[in-house]
């Protein structure tokens, strides 16, 4: 099962937010990739980096989970919720720091 999300945004929010510091924004193709990355983010945190999410929120069939660290917010989309909520645009005097596709 791949486990690599695509269109990856990393943006950072401290001039404009109070409750996280970062949005890493990325898109899974089906449910089960969404789910495989979620769980991959929050595995790979807990072990190579001794952080432990503050929660897991959403259900990979809504095409939306979130894993929340405090500063830093994990969005997993499909393509077309990713579209409807519009992270990018409504956070938009955001800086953006990676962009990958």
């Amino acid at each position: 099962m791949e486990k690599k999300g695509a269109d990856i945004t990393l943006l950072d929010l401290r001039e404009q937010s109070i409750f996280a510091d970062y949005f890493l924004i990325c898109s899974g193709d089906n449910d089960r990739q969404i789910k495989a990355i979620a769980q991959s983010v929050a595995y790979d945190a807990k072990h190579n980096g001794r952080v432990y999410p503050v929660t897991m929120e959403g259900e990979p069939e809504t095409g939306w989970v979130l894993v929340d660290f405090g500063d830093v917010i994990v969005h997993v989309f499909m393509p077309e919720q990713r579209e409807y909520y519009d992270l990018e645009g409504l956070w938009d005097e955001a800086r953006v720091l990676l962009q990958m596709q």
